[in-house]
């Protein structure tokens, strides 16, 4: 299938939506838009320029996470490709198809609209640059295998290993503006996502998030894990941003 453009969404619980929109739209160089929905539970992250790729939805269940969504050219045979492949409906409306994986995680496939041109990374204090630019899967051991071939077939983007036995990469041909990597959890912990980021420097980034109200979770070698004001999991990574 013909995917014209990726969208990542932070979700978040809605009692904290406002919180949620400071930070990303201050830590990401956009603006929020009009809320939507019957509970303005959903609003989107407008750049200066290019086309939008991250939106935030409050959830009134759990913590959150986040999903992706896919804009397809043919929503109907998209639709039937996720079926054949295992996905299981969840939820529809016009323009919109609402799935989870096999191994549980939620996705949707959407109707594309024309949405071509990749937004610039964001630029903070001291000229750190970031982009949202992935959407890591953390999978349970006795899925991965099977939810790694899910997405690969669903998606037709080649998978590469990376530096780090645990974790996949699918990335996507052409402006594409968000990736996925697959990680191999230590546990049978249901699936679930979050966001990351790549920096120009990962240590003026965290300052950066710290200063906008952000905390560190953890710090590894090549990434460290942050908690956003409405309490949303994502990584600041070590790969270079994309102009």
């Amino acid at each position: 299938m013909l995917i014209g453009w990726s969208t990542v969404f932070a979700d978040r619980p809605l009692a904290r939506f406002e919180e949620a929109a400071r930070f990303w739209t201050a830590v990401t160089g956009t603006r929020l838009s009009e809320r939507r929905g019957a509970d303005g539970e959903f609003a989107t992250l407008l750049p200066p320029s290019g086309d939008a790729h991250l939106r935030l939805q409050g959830v009134r269940d759990g913590d959150g996470g986040a999903h992706l969504d896919l804009a397809v050219a043919d929503l109907a045979a998209a639709v039937r490709v996720a079926r054949s492949l295992g996905a299981v409906a969840v939820g529809e409306a016009e323009g919109l198809a609402v799935f989870t994986t096999p191994a549980g995680q939620g996705f949707c496939l959407t109707a594309w609209d024309g949405s071509l041109e990749r937004p610039p990374a964001a630029e903070g204090s001291g000229g750190v640059r970031t982009r949202v630019d992935q959407l890591c899967l953390d999978v349970p051991p006795s899925a991965h295998a099977a939810e790694l071939e899910f997405w690969s077939s669903l998606t037709g983007w080649p998978v590469a290993a990376s530096d780090h036995p645990e974790f996949t990469k699918l990335v996507p041909q052409g402006s594409l503006p968000v990736r996925l990597l697959v990680q191999r959890r230590a546990d049978e912990t249901p699936p679930s996502a979050h966001l990351d980021l790549s920096c120009s420097d990962v240590a003026a980034a965290t300052a950066w998030h710290v200063s906008e109200g952000a905390r560190v979770v953890e710090v590894f070698g090549d990434w460290t894990v942050m908690a956003d004001p409405a309490g949303g999991v994502y990584c600041l990574t070590a790969r270079r941003p994309l102009p």
